[in-house]
């Protein structure tokens, strides 16, 4: 693992890469279903790699193999018991997740990792199917939300909600069209797409899954890096706020208005 350069906000997978007579370092996303990465040699579509372990130098490969393009299977050893295992050709998606003893590695998941990638925060309501609104600490008549928070996300145009299977969904247009998937806890920045994003470049385009409209920000910056910033809504008590996220993948600014900013703090946030 590699604790230095991320990738999808979450330290990366460091590999060995080698195509055709070309060999360099590739790092990939160490969440599930993303297929991000960043890499120091050009990898061609549809080109069959090889990596190797960039400690033994041993190569990783299986017998297995991939069920959608026959190509041969690489296989990563889990901490928690079990392998993952993802296709060797480029392009290809298909990739598959073995437990030893499900059971056993699914608590120690949840013990060490806690629920939907991140850490339980001490104040998080995990309440299921409770309609009770969660309790938010106020500090000088100031609304303080929590870091952990779940934030309820909307549209700001067709006013339709965001969230789709606990996660914030949005269209995204990079080249070509595909889907966004961001955390909805405040300050939890795991994320995967449908499509390769590079890190530290911005998205071009972000819109509503729903009514298409565009939710990029003219008038506004990224108060951390001047990239331009998409704004969403979320609930806050009885009422809509606009929230702003910045379109550079791997910057986890975001931020209000400087209205509403004189009654709602975002905990351990970069605001304007």
């Amino acid at each position: 693992m590699d604790n230095a350069q991320l990738v999808d906000n979450e330290k990366s997978i460091r590999l060995i890469i080698k195509i055709e007579d070309k060999k360099g370092i590739i790092r990939l996303s160490s969440i599930y279903g993303s297929f991000n990465h960043i890499s120091d040699i050009e990898i061609p579509p549809d080109a069959v790699a090889y990596f190797y372990c960039p400690h033994c130098k041993s190569q990783l490969t299986s017998d297995i193999e991939c069920k959608s393009c026959s190509s041969n299977m690489v296989p990563f050893n889990l901490d928690i018991g079990g392998k993952v295992s993802i296709c060797a050709k480029s392009g290809c998606q298909h990739h598959l997740v073995e437990f030893e003893n499900f059971s056993d590695a699914l608590k120690k998941l949840y013990a060490e990792y806690g629920f939907r990638g991140g850490a339980y925060p001490k104040d998080l309501d995990l309440r299921i199917n409770d309609n009770e609104e969660k309790v938010i600490s106020i500090d000088e008549e100031k609304e303080i939300i929590e870091s952990g928070t779940f934030l309820q996300t909307y549209c700001p145009y067709c006013n339709k909600s965001l969230i789709e299977n606990d996660m914030l969904k949005l269209k995204i247009e990079n080249g070509t069209i595909g889907y966004l998937m961001l955390s909805p806890y405040l300050n939890v920045f795991t994320s995967k797409s449908t499509m390769f994003l590079p890190e530290d470049k911005t998205v071009e385009n972000i819109s509503c899954p729903h009514c298409n409209k565009n939710l990029i920000e003219t008038e506004n910056n990224c108060g951390k890096c001047g990239s331009r910033i998409a704004k969403v809504s979320v609930s806050a008590r009885t009422k809509f706020i606009d929230f702003y996220l910045c379109t550079k993948k791997g910057c986890k600014w975001h931020g209000l208005t400087d209205k509403d900013y004189e009654e709602i703090r975002l905990e351990d946030s970069l605001e304007w």
